[in-house]
């Protein structure tokens, strides 16, 4: 399908449809203020005119209450602007419900490479037996993180659920029903959620959306290859962070963890349940019925009461042996449903999802220090142990740890988790919870104090059977993390670590953190040269490297086009697995129905064949290397210099929405690290930094220095090497298309008026500047006339999200204005702007 004919195809699924439903929807009398619906058509239009003609969210709300509005009091006027950001926060549900409806038109004939165009190409050059190792071993980990840009409860997801069915067959009273409960349904959680809400909340997705998707999934490839025996059950594997990334949340405890835990193993069971008793109408047979109801009665114990285990093995036996009597008694009758069961068993087994335990290096040192001062190795300070001397404790010395020997609660609960691991490995399997990953790892202690931990708590004369996984996301981290692994490589005790791990170093490269300490360019430039160095340093001591990428929702944080960032990796990268976080409304966004689900894992899956098997290896020579490294340092410094200026952080803190994000109930985590009086860049958590730029339209992370480097290319005479590199290497190419769809959110109009700020006018003119330049340098590169022009699709979604929130936007702005200045009703204004940010934040979709 070209270009012309998706859009047209989008314009009537899509735009066509929403208008229709939106119509409908805006004229529903939800609340007391009349026809505030009928008047949100208006605002928006009024907005848009304002900012063109250059008025401030103030002057605009001002005369349009003056106009329109019936509002005798300053109260009347802030429930009215309650009532605007409830209907916005709704049209945003309805028009993500039509998108997803329209979702399996629009990608049928898409550009990017399918599993089954990959088969074809595969038939057609008969290279079935050259991809037969590789299919059988590689595998894509989707990991779902409870990062807090996700907080629909699964009421909502229900009605957005249902909304979709609805559209995709155009049942107009059923659909005017389903808009009156979700005008009637609160969309936000009435309090912050714990750790165990948010893995609920995204256990809701695995039971109704990836249990079958997977399964399907799977069915298709097997079914697929021919003569070939398809056996490999890992193909797709699904990650979990609730209950388990404790970095920076202090909430997630050693009994949150062991909850989670039974929470998805009680939910697997219920699934299991669902597909036996349906299995069962069709299985009739007198030889089969004594094991099916004794296998069905097992599950139904095992999914009410997690003291009821069922393993692994009580499981498959009873279906091989029912499998065994189909083939032999029953002429195989239903052999393809109950084969299709059992390889559901086979990919989830008694785990569901892996779970990964996440804890900061900074925690371990407190953890450590504490541990060899109560056993007498120092007085103070881990500083008084020689690094020799450190390093023989961690790998030979005998310890016993218990909780309940320390007082402070972060030793007592990494502790009491550490101890805890094995009796969870035995409940939901090792795949249940099988990886320790550490943040901020910077040198061979970050690794040695975990390793350590686990001998003391409980593996002392065990094989550990957990991946121990390095997470380097400052410049110093990647910097240092070649030496590091291969000074850990060099330890006999801990290669014969990875040898048992099955001669895997799984690694974490995050770019959340990268982007905001080194800006976006060098940030991913520096993230491929490590991912290329530390592939090498694996390969010297004959050690598989598997990368795990910390990829979030905007560009800003590793985001963007998965596709075209797993399809752009140079062949100096491991490419044994692709493993990669899904965050916030990413999950609900890309992965969220069984047909996004599907056509998303398959991109990942082709990505990551197609560059080793059929003749895409692609490498960047070092004149391009030499042309990248020179853009990547100048972008740098003028990220740098941002960084660095005086108004920076004080910019972000009384301009932005930035510290909102802690007020809103959507994360049980807290917006920043530490409890430092001055804020600074380093506590600051990515998500509520890249977010409050987003929330300003300036979107700075996912570009800011780029047009500045490029400039500089074409004052040197140099820019058709820019456009030399833009064609031919598509790493770069990727992150400038990336850099595209930051700029596209862009809407500086929505705060000029900061120009006019005696303390920050300044400072926002240079963030304008920049926006302009990068604009321009990256149109003139890409040789395109407007951002994203290829990208036709995802360019009119965008524009249409943008349009939608525009009233909200500049209510948020008039709040804040009017929070700078002074008024009786801060608490209401300030309510007012947490309150935006959730229509804001699920309209970015990927929140930049």
């Amino acid at each position: 399908m070209q270009q012309s004919e998706r859009l047209e195809e989008f314009k009537k699924s899509v735009e066509n449809k929403f208008n229709v439903y939106n119509s409908l929807f805006l004229n529903l009398p939800y609340s007391n203020v009349e026809n505030v619906g009928m008047l949100i058509p208006l605002l928006m239009d009024q907005s848009e005119k304002g900012l063109h003609q250059g008025l401030n969210p103030r002057e605009i709300l001002d005369m349009f209450f003056e106009k329109f509005v019936n509002a005798s009091s300053e109260k009347d006027k802030i429930d009215f602007m309650f009532r605007v950001v409830q209907y916005v926060e709704r049209q945003v549900v309805l028009y993500d419900s039509v998108e997803d409806a329209a979702f399996p038109k629009l990608h049928r004939h898409s550009s990017s490479l399918s599993l089954r165009d990959y088969f074809q190409l595969v038939e057609r050059n008969g290279l079935w037996d050259q991809i037969g190792d590789k299919l059988d071993n590689f595998s894509a980990r989707i990991v779902l993180t409870a990062h807090p840009t996700q907080f629909y409860t699964p009421a909502v997801l229900d009605i957005i659920t249902n909304l979709r069915t609805l559209i995709l067959e155009d049942r107009i009273d059923e659909i005017d029903v389903a808009l009156q409960q979700l005008g009637l349904t609160s969309l936000i959680n009435a309090k912050k959620p714990t750790p165990l809400d948010e893995a609920k909340n995204i256990i809701y997705t695995l039971r109704n959306v990836y249990y079958d998707a997977i399964g399907d999934l799977y069915s298709y490839i097997k079914g697929s290859t021919g003569s070939k025996k398809f056996e490999n059950h890992d193909i797709v594997k699904l990650g979990f962070w609730p209950g388990g990334d404790r970095d920076g949340n202090p909430f997630v405890t050693a009994d949150i963890t062991r909850d989670v835990m039974n929470e998805l193993r009680l939910t697997l069971m219920k699934c299991y349940y669902n597909d036996l008793k349906k299995l069962q109408q069709k299985l009739t047979f007198r030889a089969v019925q004594e094991p099916l109801n004794e296998l069905r009665g097992n599950l139904y114990n095992a999914m009410f009461d997690s003291t009821k285990d069922v393993g692994y093995d009580d499981i498959i036996k009873p279906l091989l042996s029912i499998r065994e009597a189909l083939v032999g008694k029953y002429n195989s009758l239903y052999l393809k449903d109950l084969d299709k069961f059992i390889d559901k068993v086979k990919i989830f087994k008694t785990h569901f999802a892996t779970i990964d335990i996440r804890q900061d290096h900074s925690m371990h040192t407190k953890v450590m220090t504490e541990v060899l001062k109560q056993k007498g190795f120092i007085k103070e300070d881990l500083k008084e142990l020689s690094e020799d001397e450190l390093i023989r404790i961690l790998i030979h010395e005998k310890l016993e740890l218990s909780p309940n020997d320390f007082s402070e609660d972060i030793v007592k609960d990494t502790i009491a988790n550490i101890s805890q691991l094995q009796t969870i490995q035995e409940k939901n399997g090792e795949e249940g919870c099988n990886r320790y990953i550490i943040s901020n790892s910077e040198d061979i202690y970050s690794i040695l104090f975990v390793y350590a931990l686990f001998r003391w708590c409980g593996w002392a004369d065990k094989k550990i059977t957990f991946d121990i996984v390095p997470l380097f996301e400052t410049m110093d981290g990647m910097d240092n993390s070649e030496a590091t692994m291969q000074q850990l490589f060099n330890m006999k005790e801990y290669r014969e670590h990875v040898l048992q791990r099955g001669n895997k170093q799984t690694i974490m490269l995050g770019f959340s953190d990268g982007t905001k300490d080194g800006g976006y360019l060098k940030a991913n430039w520096s993230i491929l040269k490590t991912k290329e160095s530390l592939s090498g340093v694996c390969e010297n001591n004959g050690i598989n490297a598997i990368f795990f990428d910390g990829r979030g929702g905007p560009p800003a944080r590793g985001g963007g086009k998965t596709h075209r960032f797993y399809a752009a990796q140079t062949s100096k990268v491991a490419n044994n697995e692709i493993q990669l976080t899904i965050q916030g409304q990413t999950i609900t966004s890309t992965y969220g129905t069984k047909e996004q689900f599907i056509y998303n894992s398959e991109q990942l899956l082709t990505a990551g064949l197609s560059n080793s098997i059929l003749g895409k290896e692609i490498t960047i020579s070092e004149e391009s290397r030499t042309l990248i490294e020179e853009l990547s340092e100048l972008s740098f410094s003028k990220y740098d210099a941002l960084k660095h200026h005086e108004k920076f952080m004080p910019y972000l803190e009384n301009m932005s929405t930035l510290k909102y994000y802690t007020k809103a109930n959507i994360g049980s985590r807290p917006g920043k690290r530490g409890n430092k009086a001055k804020l600074e860049l380093s506590d600051l958590r990515a998500i509520s930094f890249v977010g409050s730029w987003s929330q300003l339209k300036q979107n700075v992370p996912g570009y800011f220095g780029i047009g500045t480097a490029l400039k500089k290319l074409e004052d040197e005479g140099r820019f058709e090497e820019a456009k030399k590199l833009y064609d031919e290497v598509p790493f770069f190419q990727a992150l400038m298309m990336n850099s595209m769809m930051s700029l596209s959110k862009c809407y500086f109009e929505l705060t000029s008026y900061m120009k006019e700020d005696d303390e920050y006018g300044t400072f926002w003119e240079i963030l304008l500047q920049e926006f302009e330049l990068s604009k321009k340098m990256l149109l003139k590169l890409s040789g395109m006339e407007v951002l994203m022009e290829k990208e036709a699709i995802s360019r009119e979604s965008i524009k249409i999200r943008e349009d939608i929130v525009l009233p909200l936007l500049v209510i948020q702005q008039y709040a804040l204005q009017k929070i700078s200045q002074g008024t009786q009703h801060q608490d209401l204004y300030e309510k007012i702007v947490t309150r935006s940010l959730y229509g804001n934040i699920n309209a970015s979709r990927n929140s930049a």
